[in-house]
């Protein structure tokens, strides 16, 4: 597949004289300047641009003015490429963006007034301490977000009490301690992304997803991946579907003592979930003989046709670059995909950091949900090739009959179980249009909720965090565009939470007594947060 940036170029030198009328136009740009009538402002919420001096300082509005015109419209005119197609301009985009964000004035020392102020008010202890920030980060070969010294696994973070109940080669299941006298009879199974550790859901003490729903009178369980070494190198999506998920449905199933379970999937856990819900409904019968009687999915996609930025990293040869890292190593490495994510966003993922650390001299935060994301985790080849083939590339997942898993072809229109799907409005990773339209193909009564901020905050979003909580809920019309569902609702203040407990308590039955004893089948093999959340 040809370069992006090729195509361009080559299109352009194509037409000369569109061409020479872009050049006018960029170098009109570069060469304005002045107070008076600004070229281009600062978009709200870039806090690059938030100090006063850019306003306020010739020299540095100048500059602010300069750089944003140039980059703007050097980006519009990519877009405007005549004769490449929108998919390729938009790579090629994606990736200028990236060298225009490298080279923002905020970057450097002498055309940042905020670290200038700084290392004069500090007699130049700014920039010494940034230069130890800098060191550190070099002796440590990478770019670190967050001191990971402060927290500990078990007591500031993954320590809500509860016992291993099941472990196998790729899974650990956690049940949780109740704290409630008496839960609901249908069990809740959570299945978190293994891209990531699990303790995403149980994050501190005030930021735990797994105590909420504790608190809501739930039985919870949670998957806790395996960490996959080169041994792993051909765990399949098919054995997470398996032995992963199914594993601890049947015995989340059986400690409850009920036929039927609710699971809750996040991003690719969403996923993989939507799969075996799709494979469930075409193996068995009657929705009796389903083990999941409804069922949640948090920040998935299940129709990759627009999977966002990330698109921009995933093409034929790029795909097989992966493949032919993963086949000397066994895995995609954890520093390796955290790069990948972190490039999706690098003004707030690596610019600000640059920043704030070595500019400012200021020590990296101390942040549980920095700290978990610098936790990262590796990805079997067989598992990652899989994903990025069949449902990135292909799109194979939403398409009817496409996809087949243990001799069933799988279609989510044949899905009947009741969907809770939640989208986020920031979400990069897992844009939130496209899980609309991915949950509009499961042919089941859905509700959708929309919540504010993204991947991360906007699911981990305890009820009381800040004033500014808000989402939307209401059925999913699967005619009907993501943009006129959003246009006709009213936000609701607080945390999506409170409406997705209501609804759950609606559904997961009576209340009875937990179980004060293992049970015979699944004993006790130590306490909660486990063994495989520990592994480096």
């Amino acid at each position: 597949m040809p370069n992006p940036f090729v195509q361009v170029a080559a299109a352009w030198l194509a037409h000369p004289l569109e061409m020479a009328r872009a050049w006018q136009e960029l170098s009109t740009v570069a060469w304005a300047s002045g107070m008076p009538a600004p070229l281009a402002e600062a978009a709200e919420g870039d806090d690059r641009f938030a100090d006063e001096a850019w306003r306020t300082n010739p020299y540095f509005h100048g500059l602010m003015q300069q750089y944003l015109g140039f980059t703007r419209t050097l980006e519009r005119q990519v877009y405007d490429t005549p004769g490449v197609d929108e998919r390729d301009a938009r790579s090629a985009a994606f990736w200028l963006r990236h060298w225009c964000n490298a080279v923002a004035p905020s970057n450097f020392l002498f055309t940042n007034p905020v670290a200038l102020r700084r290392a004069f008010d500090t007699a130049g202890a700014s920039l010494r301490h940034g230069f130890e920030e800098w060191l550190r980060d070099l002796l440590a070969g990478d770019l670190r977000m967050v001191d990971r010294n402060a927290f500990q696994i078990g007591r500031d973070l993954a320590a809500t009490p509860g016992r291993v109940v099941l472990r196998n080669p790729i899974m650990e299941l956690i049940q949780y301690t109740p704290v409630q006298r008496q839960v609901h009879s249908v069990p809740l199974v959570l299945v978190p992304p293994w891209i990531n550790k699990y303790y995403i859901l149980d994050l501190t003490e005030q930021q735990s997803m797994v105590r909420h729903l504790l608190a809501q009178g739930f039985d919870v369980f949670v998957i806790s991946w395996k960490n996959p070494g080169a041994a792993l190198a051909g765990l399949t999506f098919e054995d997470h579907l398996f032995d992963g998920i199914m594993a601890a449905i049947d015995a989340a199933r059986a400690i409850a003592g009920v036929p039927q379970v609710h699971a809750v999937g996040y991003c690719i856990g969403g996923t993989a979930l939507a799969a075996l819900m799709a494979w469930l409904n075409r193996h068995h019968r009657s929705a009796s003989e389903i083990p999941v009687t409804h069922w949640t999915l948090l920040a998935s996609l299940t129709d990759f046709s627009k999977p966002g930025d990330v698109a921009s990293f995933i093409n034929e040869e790029s795909v097989a670059l992966l493949d032919s890292l993963m086949a000397r190593q066994g895995y995609l490495d954890s520093q390796q995909i955290g790069w990948s994510f972190r490039m999706l966003r690098p003004n707030t993922q690596v610019w600000r950091y640059v920043v704030h650390k070595y500019l400012l001299g200021e020590p990296a935060p101390a942040l549980a949900p920095l700290a978990w994301n610098a936790d990262g985790t590796r990805q079997p080849r067989a598992t990652q090739t899989f994903c990025l083939r069949e449902l990135y590339q292909a799109n194979r997942l939403v398409q009817p009959d496409a996809l087949e898993i243990r001799g069933e072809k799988l279609d989510l229109g044949r899905i009947r179980q009741p969907l809770y799907a939640v989208g986020a409005v920031a979400d990069h990773i897992t844009p939130w249009r496209s899980t609309y339209r991915g949950a509009a193909r499961i042919g089941a009564e859905t509700r959708f909720v929309l919540t504010a901020s993204g991947h991360i905050l906007g699911i981990i979003n305890p009820p009381g965090a800040n004033g500014k909580q808000r989402y939307w809920s209401a059925p999913l019309v699967p005619d009907q565009d993501p943009k006129d569902w959003l246009a006709a609702q009213t936000p609701n203040p607080g945390s999506w939470w409170q409406d997705w407990t209501e609804w759950l308590a609606a559904r997961c039955g009576n209340l009875r007594q937990p179980s004060a004893a293992a049970h015979p089948d699944y004993p006790w093999l130590g306490e909660a947060p486990g063994v495989y959340v520990r592994e480096p």
